[in-house]
């Protein structure tokens, strides 16, 4: 069976390293176009790129998905099935191609936390369960029948970008598992359920990652730690953005307003949410370089 892979980012590298290894034939990678990035400016390559230059395959990078050209090249392909992990919204005549279909892997249990973003929306949300879902492709995005999904427990130690790592390598398992049951033809698709009342995962954008103190300590922690270590939960200080990677709880009355901060000077530094406090214990402030709190301290006079 061709396969023809679509991804982007580390987390869809995974699912295309366990294809390979499971002796998939990969007649093509299609990835997102080299972009400038950091202070020079120079081409970076996406990493599904790197990957599959370095095994030898064939790689594809179009600017637009309804290039004739594009399209013309991924007819000669061939493929038999299309597999999408974290890359971009795919027009009808790409998805539809193969006679087996497209089929992606999503970082949540549909149909919850449909949207760009559920790995961060999940532990924002105060979940205590997340997962990964295959689905064939269709015209509204992330509606798609399952095949098949896998759960895993959210802990109060997990940050996005724990759950990112959980989810990734859960979801190269369960890709490899929905490829071989397709070419098997040993599946069956459930349409998602309608009735049921739909958590969404839209894209984050900077002004929802401020974190408000005037709500409660579990919240303001959820928070934090969704959006952890990117795009990163972030406050003020001495009118300077502060942002915050890693926090502890403590679950005491606070001596002070809503969005004030104690420290010693020394070994804390902790803002008032309004029934408790947030211990901030890794961070970074304008212009500064990520720290632990001490040696923060050690630099700052407050």
């Amino acid at each position: 069976m061709k396969i023809v892979f679509m991804g982007t980012p580390d987390f869809a590298v995974a699912s295309l390293d366990a294809l390979k290894n499971a002796g998939f034939d990969i007649v093509g990678v299609v990835t997102a176009a080299d972009k400038p990035a950091g202070r020079g400016q120079k081409l970076s390559e996406s990493a599904v790129k790197k990957y599959a230059i370095e095994h030898g395959l064939k790689v594809l990078q179009p600017l637009k998905l309804k290039d004739p050209a594009f399209i013309e090249e991924l007819q000669a392909l061939n493929a038999d099935l299309q597999v999408v992990v974290a890359f971009r919204m795919l027009p009808e005549v790409v998805w539809n191609m193969p006679k087996k279909g497209t089929i992606n892997l999503h970082g949540s249990l549909l149909p919850q936390y449909r949207g760009a973003a559920p790995i961060n929306h999940a532990i924002i949300n105060g979940e205590k369960e997340s997962g990964v879902t295959t689905f064939f492709l269709k015209q509204e995005i992330d509606t798609g029948d399952v095949i098949f999904s896998e759960s895993t427990p959210i802990t109060e130690d997990d940050t996005a970008g724990t759950l990112h790592d959980k989810l990734m390598n859960i979801g190269a398992g369960l890709i490899v598992k929905t490829v071989k049951a397709i070419e098997s033809g040993n599946y069956q698709e459930v349409p998602q359920p309608m009735n049921t009342e739909l958590k969404m995962a839209p894209k984050i954008f900077k002004d929802f990652c401020e974190v408000n103190w005037n709500q409660d300590n579990q919240t303001v922690f959820n928070h934090i730690r969704g959006l952890s270590p990117y795009p990163t939960a972030f406050t003020f200080l001495n009118d300077k953005t502060l942002k915050i990677f890693k926090v502890e709880k403590e679950n005491v009355t606070p001596t002070v307003n809503a969005g004030e901060y104690e420290t010693d000077g020394k070994t804390f530094l902790k803002f008032a949410s309004n029934n408790g406090y947030i211990k901030l214990l890794e961070l970074q402030l304008e212009g500064k370089k990520r720290m632990l709190v001490d040696e923060f301290l050690r630099g700052v006079r407050l």
